[in-house]
């Protein structure tokens, strides 16, 4: 069976599908692999390593997927991308169906069969597959050395000849797995820290990792069966708002990761939350391609606003390339032998709640429900 390696084409994308160690574990699998020319170079993979663990380099896109059963890549493929897609070909990826439904549409008339892993179940058997989880630990940590590069502060106490100097006060919005991991990075800085999220189940995570927890009292479960954040209602927002207004006030650096999956981000910071902090302090909303936690934040952007600067960065993971790509690797090699049997023979089955959860499109028939209804 021929697995297929794209080079990414979309602007600031520098990670690569599959790594030399994917190629490896895959060839001992029986797989053949091919990769495109100059896939991994920008992330640290130069072709020379791919060839070593025993994959074959084609010059172009179109010589890379001609006759792969399986072609892997990072991000959606473009419309032209479609365009060199053979019908039956699987190809798995990041899709976004919802934001892309004329790239679905045009997917489904090739009669290409689409994984989108954002859609991974989050159950604990997926959790070596779920992209999500591991390109949002890169986006945690990474969000920390933004902020801690943007105050003029040092993060930890520091006691010297010319005397003492207090740990950087921080605060994180969302206990999941950016957040977790933006405040293990905050911790390692040396950092005070604080952080936030209605859900009362991350509690215990949050303080191991030596923060303090700011809590609210709700009186239902906010967590949904996926493990997100239930979306609160008005009263329920109006206490969350007052909670974050009396912590973020003395707040060096503020990481907000709260995201509710399909839906706009919620607004966690707003204006006159930036103008009670500090001059000189940072939030890096990492919600910011979903809308942005804090009112004032722009994607792609950072503003100055009464001296409080917010970050908006997008595609984090993409500034740390060569780890977020091992990392991707791995969740997409793993999802590979979910496809296949004993005997490494393809075996899609629907019965399978992974497979059936990522699963877009299969023989021009749209299978993710919210898609199909948005198309219909």
């Amino acid at each position: 069976m021929k697995v297929a390696v794209l080079k990414e084409t979309r602007a600031n994308e520098t990670r690569v599908g599959l790594v030399p160690e994917g190629v490896k574990f895959l060839k001992k699998k029986g797989f053949d692999v091919v990769v495109e020319k100059g896939a991994g170079i920008v992330a640290g993979f130069p072709d020379a390593a791919f060839e070593a663990e025993g994959a074959t380099l084609a010059p172009d896109a179109a010589a890379t997927v001609k006759g792969a059963e399986i072609v892997l890549k990072v991000l959606p493929p473009t419309l032209a991308e479609v365009g060199i897609l053979e019908k039956g070909q699987i190809l798995v990826s990041s899709l976004v169906p919802l934001a892309n439904l004329d790239l679905v549409r045009a997917l489904n008339d090739a009669g290409v069969t689409t994984m989108a892993m954002e859609l991974m179940p989050r159950i604990t058997r997926a959790q070596t597959m779920d992209i999500l989880s591991s390109q949002a630990t890169v986006a945690g940590y990474k969000a920390v050395l933004l902020g801690a590069n943007t105050i003029g502060k040092f993060l930890p106490m520091l006691t010297t000849a010319a005397g003492t100097v207090r740990p950087a006060r921080t605060l994180v919005l969302g206990a999941g797995v950016a957040g977790l991991q933006a405040l293990a990075t905050f911790r390692r800085l040396g950092a005070q820290m604080e952080a936030f999220d209605v859900r009362p189940a991350v509690k215990e995570q949050v303080q191991s990792l030596g923060a303090k927890f700011l809590e609210m009292d709700l009186s239902q479960d906010m967590e949904d069966a996926g493990g997100y954040a239930k979306e609160l209602s008005q009263d329920q927002h109006e206490k969350e708002l007052e909670l974050i207004a009396g912590s973020i006030k003395d707040a060096d650096v503020v990481v907000s990761t709260a995201q509710i999956p399909g839906k706009k981000a919620p607004t966690l910071i707003t204006r006159a939350m930036v103008e009670s902090m500090k001059p000189g302090s940072a939030i890096v909303d990492l919600a910011a391609e979903t809308g942005g936690n804090c009112e004032l934040t722009r994607a792609g952007e950072t503003v100055v606003h009464n001296g409080v600067n917010i970050l908006g960065p997008v595609n984090l993971p993409a500034s740390m390339p060569y780890h977020a790509s091992q990392m991707f690797s791995k969740n997409l090699v793993t999802f590979v032998m979910e496809m296949v049997d004993k005997e490494g023979k393809l075996n899609l089955n629907w019965d399978n709640e992974v497979l059936a959860g990522v699963c877009v499109t299969f023989q021009n028939e749209i299978r993710h429900g919210p898609s199909r209804e948005a198309l219909a």
